[in-house]
């Protein structure tokens, strides 16, 4: 019994002990040290340039109401800022001894990130601040880490999508995919063609399905995102997915008439390719996307365009004799090199889905990036052909970043359609991709679309528990825990997680499921 009695006390211990070290996603590598820093009421800080943002969301979210005096000696504070060229981009170090904290990077970003390890790390007792000693030393596994919103058939309140953005860099995302366009909804208010919004906006008939942003609206939610080292990536779908954008403009349509809009999937009213004012139309719509989102990448769609308005259309057949075009695919690629085209001259790189590479056709110009994502109907078709070409691949498999697809069947989610936390973690194609280090692989995405009427209460409780399974694949390159472990220690955070404003929904499609299905 004495025995048992020292083993359960040194369990106990060990959990009290390490909750305050498990952080989301885990950084690449801890040596523990004896001891604690512990601060008072008043802590002392030193930093070459005291202006910075990542100092005042640390004492927002890490300090809370502690006060604070500025040293002008490192030696004299306790906590120290220093950059560190040495150190990779993204990347940081933090050294916590009982007498002082010192946090390195090279850049604004590297800092962030480091706060955002800080405000798990941190505990308090007493009024005091405690930081568990340790030195950390953590970068990312991938350049892309990105979470994507679907805005266009769901309109989502401004507080909203800032929350989803406040999530993303917790988790050490650094790309926020803003999808503002969708056969339910025109969401991006456009000046020169004012009822994409008015009209569009407003098409969808379901819940939270009518609105749009303003441009102010816009450059605001791209300024907090930029201050949490967030970039934000717009999509305008084309040629699909349209029925809003024509239910404004028919005369784009293939054949100028009004677009019915499906409640759900798609239809064949999509973009006229043969007519050149369709081009200026979506050229000029760009122009106003460039000049509100600095954003590097613009992503243009290209999913999900069924071909069977173009394959009647005169100007469409007429575009494919005139260019020598051997099909209306082949016209799609057409289409979107001309806006890659366009992208280019202002310097951006487009992005499109994988469909437009899933047949060899006209050459895309060498400013696009494929995002891969229909491993459920195409496998890898579309990854190992945009890599023949040579394109970058952005990871986005809808097995098993797709966290709209329910832990268990949902409205249009059959069980074939579904996936839990396990699920995730042991076999995710995406993360497999990763492991084997092709250049031309960029990164990850994982996507909350919001088809069946996915509303802002559901939100959370699609992506937690699963998104941090995915956080760890994106940013963490050491060999990942095994599973039960894992599962462990977000128990352990859950709590601290939900006090954030995060609900966590179902862990696994089953009670039976492992020894561990405990939540």
């Amino acid at each position: 019994m004495k025995y048992l009695l020292l083993i359960i006390f040194f369990l106990v211990s060990l959990t009290v002990v390490t909750h305050s070290q498990i952080v989301f996603p885990s950084p690449n590598q801890v040596k523990m040290r004896k001891g604690n820093l512990t601060l008072g009421k008043e802590i002392s800080m030193y930093a070459e340039d005291t202006t910075m943002f990542y100092l005042n969301f640390f004492r927002t979210e890490v300090l809370c109401s502690t006060s604070v005096r500025w040293m002008k000696k490192e030696s004299e504070a306790d906590i120290c800022w220093m950059t560190d060229s040495s150190l990779s981009p993204e990347g940081y170090r933090i050294n916590i001894s009982p007498q002082q904290m010192v946090i390195m990077a090279c850049d604004e970003r590297g800092f962030t990130y480091a706060v955002q390890t800080l405000r798990q790390w941190v505990t308090g007792s007493g009024g005091n601040l405690i930081f568990t000693c340790a030195d950390i030393s953590d970068f990312p596994r991938m350049q892309w880490r990105c979470f994507l919103l679907d805005s266009g058939r769901q309109y989502h309140k401004i507080s909203t999508i800032k929350k989803y953005i406040d999530m993303a860099s917790l988790l050490k995302m650094n790309y926020f995919h803003w999808h503002l366009t969708e056969g339910l909804g025109w969401r991006i208010e456009i000046k020169q063609y004012p009822r994409l919004a008015q009209i569009g906006g407003s098409v969808g008939k379901g819940e939270e399905q009518q609105g749009f942003y303003t441009q102010e609206e816009i450059q605001e939610v791209i300024e907090y995102a930029s201050q949490r080292n967030i970039t934000i990536v717009p999509e305008i779908d084309m040629p699909g997915h349209a029925e809003a954008a024509l239910s404004a403009y028919p005369e784009f349509s293939c054949f100028g008439l009004p677009a019915e809009v499906p409640q759900h999937g798609f239809s064949q009213n999509i973009f006229c390719a043969g007519k050149e004012e369709v081009l200026h139309f979506l050229k000029n719509v760009l122009d106003e996307v460039c000049a509100l989102f600095p954003s590097p990448y613009i992503h243009l769609g290209g999913d999900e365009a069924p071909k069977g308005n173009w394959d009647k259309c005169p100007d469409c057949q007429k575009r494919i004799a005139e260019m020598n075009l051997k099909d209306s695919h082949d016209l799609q690629l057409w289409f979107a090199a001309q806006m890659a085209d366009y992208l280019k001259l202002k310097g951006r790189k487009a992005i499109f889905w994988g469909d437009v590479v899933y047949h060899d056709g006209y050459l895309l110009p060498d400013n696009t990036v494929i995002q891969w994502w229909n491993y459920r109907g195409r496998k890898d078709l579309a990854l190992r052909n945009a890599l023949n070409h040579h394109y970058p691949v952005i990871c986005s498999s809808n097995y098993y970043t797709y966290l709209n697809f329910p832990v268990t069947p949902w409205e249009g989610y059959t069980e074939a359609r579904t996936f839990d936390l396990q699920d995730v973690y042991q076999n995710n194609p995406s993360d497999k991709v990763i492991s084997e280090k092709n250049p031309l692989v960029i990164g990850m995405s994982c996507a909350l679309w919001t088809d069946y009427g996915v509303t802002e209460r559901m939100i959370d409780r699609r992506l937690f528990p699963r998104i941090l399974a995915l956080s760890e694949q994106m940013w963490y390159q050491g060999e990942l825990l095994d599973f039960p472990r894992f599962y462990q220690n977000i128990l352990q955070r859950k709590e601290w997680f939900e006090q954030l404003g995060f609900e966590f929904g179902p862990f696994f499609k089953s009670k039976e499921k492992g020894d561990y299905s405990r939540d």
